[in-house]
């Protein structure tokens, strides 16, 4: 009987001996599993959950904002025309700066762009690059002597391109400012 005892004995040891080396393999399998999820965990990127979030709260403020921008060009193109006005009214007090005088009626705001007969001290740079035109695709009126200002009268007549008017319609000049 202690023989037998002895054997089991012997057999119960051999199979903790087995038991403890599965569990020392099993938990250095687990540490070398371990860096790759770690790995896997520090990967960097957006799911793809996370980018159709921004991509709907972008939605939603291009909706809400869209309008509000897009909804006003007249207003833009009003805003133009007499910041044009400001620029062209600039060039031709430098044009009398320099020839002593505006130009004429019949010389217009070509004058600015090219040299006429009359200048005398014409900048060789020209006081304007290009012939201007409203944002509506008209040419600016230069009227010579001014009606409505000293000098003379520019203006743009507005998104009707008809004299008079209200609101985008209306005549912008070098009086409004």
């Amino acid at each position: 009987m202690q023989q037998l005892n002895k054997s089991h004995m012997d057999h119960l040891e051999n199979i903790t001996l087995a038991a403890s080396k599965l569990e020392r393999a099993g938990e250095q399998e687990n540490m070398n599993n371990q860096p790759k999820k770690l790995n896997k965990q520090k990967q960097k990127g957006f799911t793809l959950i996370e980018i159709m979030v921004v991509v709907v709260i972008l939605g939603v403020l291009g909706a809400l904002v869209a309008p509000s921008i897009l909804g006003r060009p007249d207003e833009a193109r009003v805003t133009v025309a007499k910041n044009d006005i400001r620029q062209i009214s600039n060039a031709l007090d430098m044009y009398k700066l320099d020839n002593f005088k505006y130009p004429t009626q019949s010389e217009g705001l070509k004058a600015l762009v090219e040299k006429t007969g009359s200048a005398k001290n014409w900048n060789p740079d020209g006081y304007l690059d290009a012939m201007p035109q409203d944002p509506w695709g008209n040419e600016y009126i230069y009227v010579r002597p001014g009606t409505k200002s000293r000098h003379f009268d520019l203006y743009s007549l507005g998104a009707d391109g008809q004299e008079g008017g209200e609101g985008v319609d209306a005549d912008i000049g070098n009086w409004d400012n």
